[in-house]
């Protein structure tokens, strides 16, 4: 009979009893198991009882455990200062402080205490699985099993194999964790592992984009919110993570794989060295009312009700160029503030097709109770259709929403620049353009008035998305830049200003990321289905890489990243050959039938 047939974790040590360590030793006391804590001294044993009291206290408290069931469980886990006491574990969970040497010294230890089939497993976060390994007589045995913090309540935790890690080992651990109702991934050796090497790759480009000064830390955080639906910012959640944890995630990605975009930020070092650590200190990229403490407070960056934008131009009728349908719900959203809507098509049916489109929108608004039929008549009331652009002739501003081609979206503002209503200090009808990928100084010095020209880069369905990224070219007019701020408010959006270049500031941190995972795919360091799991679960992003590309398609994905490459000439975002073989096949993704998944029989 083979080994992993009779293999049974029954006994579980866990060495470190801190947070991460006493959430390890909960969930496998929650499943069953008898475990086996082991700390330095008798100080840090009673730590660990707290911790364990209190989360499992938590959990009684909200109605997740009973009271005897807490007993149980605490009844099943031993608490120790002796590595000895460890003779019987099947298999034991080392989670100690991020210090390879303590590590190894650990697993030297272990190998004259425990039994020689015995399992043994490092939480580490980014340290090197394979030399922790090698100090254990028999390396093949140890295998990294990365926890996410809590640990008894999320779901995710990556198996890290070593070129010599045994394949029943790595079988029996991803069976035990299946069984425990966790979702294990596996993935190769190396420092961040999926989840860490793609955050923070991710996390580092927003620290260096708001070192450059190119947008606030609340635009950045606000962006990342609400134009891709994630939990918290990156700068907020570096601030949750710990700058010191971060910087040193960073350092060691970067010392292993020296990609130059995993060096940490200058200034990230800066705030560690001055104590600025995040919550936990009290300071990091915001302030916080004290030392652990959720709660932000303002501090000298924080913008001031004074700052607040105003409407330096008088905005009443809006002129919408384009049929499609970013253009439609950019239509809606005004219409639905209370502006009158002018927007011009190509053709009737063009035209016609916008109204047929809002008409069935405020249907299903109506439907829901989001919206009344009287509510649903005014919206359609203050639009009005055209095929002729001279009749924008009267507008105060005028959104163009027309197809990403340069050539003729620049005709378009030569045509727009003659029609439109022209003068200085707010007299002049303001010209925007929705582009997400092209330069709009482009499009402003071929009109007479470039500081008139501004992006508003609304995010699709438009309707419904939040975020709409305001951007100022070097001639934009600032009172131009405040008025599209303010009007974003009113109309119900929450407005990010930033600067004319490549991706803005969405698109400049989503794209290289989404990159990035093509890069681990295509060198088989896992399998797209563990790294948007890695993702989903582990970064609680409301997407995997792969879900998302296929959604955005693989050509509009290159056609951005080709665009970021040629603005930054950074190596690291080159795009991927893997997306580029995709896009020739004609795998565009859900649109096709096929992108990094087949859809075809879906």
């Amino acid at each position: 009979m083979t080994e992993t047939a009779t293999r049974d974790f029954t006994t579980i040590g866990v060495i470190g009893l801190g947070t991460m360590g006493a959430g390890i030793a909960e969930v496998f006391a929650r499943n069953g198991r008898r475990v086996i804590g082991v700390e330095v001294n008798d100080g840090a044993v009673e730590r660990g009882r707290q911790h364990l009291e209190h989360s499992t206290g938590r959990a009684v408290k909200r109605g997740k455990m009973a009271e005897d069931e807490q007993a149980e469980l605490l009844g099943r886990i031993t608490l120790t200062t002796r590595m000895e006491d460890l003779a019987d574990a099947d298999l034991v969970v080392e989670a100690v402080v991020e210090s390879l040497e303590v590590k190894k010294s650990i697993f030297r230890t272990l190998d004259s205490v425990v039994r020689p089939d015995a399992v043994l497993a490092t939480n580490t976060s980014s340290l090197s699985v394979t030399e922790i390994s090698t100090a254990n007589a028999r390396p093949g045995r140890v295998v990294g099993v990365h926890f996410f913090n809590p640990a008894p309540v999320q779901d995710l935790v990556e198996i890290i194999r070593t070129v010599v890690t045994e394949p029943d080992v790595l079988a029996d651990v991803q069976r035990l964790l299946v069984g425990m109702g966790k979702n294990p991934v596996v993935c190769g050796d190396k420092a961040g592992f999926i989840a860490n090497t793609l955050l923070f790759g991710y996390l580092n480009h927003a620290v260096a984009m708001y070192e450059a000064k190119y947008a606030s830390r609340e635009d950045i955080d606000a962006a990342m919110r609400f134009g891709c639906g994630y939990p918290m910012g990156p700068l907020a959640l570096l601030d949750l993570i710990g700058l010191d944890t971060a910087y040193e995630i960073l350092d060691t990605m970067y010392k292993q794989g020296r990609d130059r975009l995993h060096a940490p930020a200058p200034i990230l070092k800066q705030y560690v060295t001055a104590g600025l650590l995040g919550r936990k200190s009290g300071r990091g990229f915001y302030t916080y009312e004290a030392p652990d403490s959720p709660v932000v407070v303002p501090d000298v960056h924080t913008p001031s009700e004074a700052d607040k934008p105003q409407l330096r131009h008088d905005i009443r009728l809006v002129g919408v160029v384009g049929t499609g349908t970013m253009a439609a719900g950019i239509v809606e959203v005004f219409a639905r503030a209370g502006h009158d809507v002018l927007f011009t098509g190509r053709s009737q049916d063009k035209v016609d097709g916008v109204v047929a489109a809002i008409s069935r929108s405020m249907d299903k608004q109506v439907q829901r109770g989001r919206a009344t039929e009287e509510e649903k008549t005014a919206v359609l009331g203050r639009m009005r259709g055209t095929t002729s652009l001279d009749d924008l002739a009267d507008v105060d501003l005028v959104v163009e929403a027309i197809a990403e081609d340069l050539a003729v979206k620049t005709t378009l503002f030569e045509n727009l620049d003659e029609i439109c209503r022209g003068g200085r200090g707010g007299a002049g009808a303001i010209l925007a353009t929705t582009t997400s990928s092209l330069p709009i100084i482009a499009m402003a010095k071929v009109t007479n008035r470039p500081q008139d020209v501004v992006g508003m880069h609304f995010f699709n369905p438009a309707s419904v998305m939040k975020l709409v990224e305001v951007v100022s070219t070097v001639a934009t007019d600032e009172d131009v830049t405040e008025t599209v701020l303010a009007l974003c408010e009113r109309i119900g959006k929450v407005p990010v200003r930033c600067g004319d270049r490549a991706g803005f500031i969405v698109n400049a941190l989503l794209f290289p990321y989404l990159n990035d995972a093509v890069k681990m795919l295509e060198a088989h360091y896992a399998t797209a289905d563990d790294i948007d799991t890695a993702m989903k679960q582990g970064c609680a992003l409301p997407m995997g890489p792969f879900e998302l590309l296929d959604v955005v398609g693989n050509d509009v994905s290159l056609a951005i990243q080709r665009e970021l490459y040629l603005e930054f000439r950074e190596p690291g975002f080159a795009p991927a050959p893997l997306l580029e073989h995709l896009v020739t096949a004609g795998y565009l993704g859900r649109k096709t039938g096929r992108g990094f998944r087949d859809y075809s029989s879906r």
